[in-house]
């Protein structure tokens, strides 16, 4: 029991660490048609952001991964308005060549500013603390983590089903030219939305530093993960992308408890077992 509770606990964790990351990937890819493999830059970009505030320049450590979010998603939009849109019309093989080059821009230039050492962000003393639940103590970064997944969750599922802004971005993704003839503005609404998928992968990059060491390499090392998450979760829908990541962190956790030699192996064969059986992914409906 103390070993099942303990890869629930961590898997959990895990898993909506994964799902932060990788909700805004999921948008853009499933709502917005644009194939982005630089995502995990723009993770790796706010966690190195958050420990520059917090650590080197002694911030709170709210206002340094609030600051660290909010400046991720400008860079998003910056991008997006400046490169990216370009890319919007052009073929799936040309977006994966060009944002697969990004991702090595951001990995070549954070080795050049910040080095090839781990960056770490110190917590607060609230986030040092634990919860005693009983079976185990459950650390107060954990608690946020899972929070702060739940929150996102809702707030993303909420946005794109029931806002006005979420109308708008169907509405550009079904026909844009209809949707500009009705006065939506297209530009506007897809900068929104990739600067959104950024700044949440910025939030993710911070809260799961512990669990995914930021590095150098972090944009390429974990891009895998966020896209298996992505295939098995449905592009585009978000609750399949929080079940997919649920269930793929609690079989990492697991592997790692209890069959460390296999390293990720686990993690791998129920992406096969899952899309093998519902390939649209695991909450869409088949087309």
């Amino acid at each position: 029991m103390q070993i099942l509770a303990n890869i629930l606990i961590d898997g959990i964790s895990y898993g909506m660490v994964l799902f932060i990351i990788s909700v805004g990937l999921s948008i853009t890819l499933g709502l917005m048609r644009f194939i982005n493999l630089a995502h995990g830059a723009f993770a790796m970009t706010g966690g190195y952001l958050a420990a520059w505030f917090v650590r080197i320049q002694s911030w709170d450590f709210a206002a340094g991964v609030a600051a660290a979010v909010v400046l991720t998603a400008a860079l998003g939009a910056v991008l997006e308005a400046v490169v990216l849109r370009r890319l919007y019309r052009r073929s799936e093989l040309d977006q994966v060549l060009f944002t697969i080059g990004l991702a090595f821009v951001f990995v070549a230039a954070t080795n050049l500013v910040f080095g090839p050492q781990v960056q770490l962000i110190p917590l607060p003393p609230w986030l040092a603390g634990s919860v005693d639940l009983g079976m185990r103590t459950l650390p107060m970064q954990r608690v946020l983590v899972i929070a702060m997944g739940v929150a996102v969750a809702l707030l993303c599922g909420l946005v794109v089903a029931r806002s006005r802004f979420g109308v708008w971005l169907r509405a550009a993704v079904d026909n844009k030219d209809a949707a500009a003839a009705l006065g939506i503005n297209i530009r506007l609404v897809s900068g929104l939305t990739f600067a959104a998928g950024c700044g949440l992968a910025a939030l993710g990059g911070v809260l799961g530093a512990e669990l995914m060491p930021l590095e150098p390499y972090y944009a390429l090392k974990y891009l895998v993960l966020v896209l298996v998450v992505v295939a098995v979760g449905g592009m585009g829908s978000i609750a399949g992308t929080l079940a997919a990541a649920l269930l793929l962190g609690v079989i990492e956790t697991a592997s790692k408890y209890l069959a460390s030699e296999y390293g990720s192996l686990f993690f791998f064969v129920a992406m096969i077992l899952v899309l093998s059986a519902r390939p649209q992914g695991l909450l869409r409906r088949a087309a």
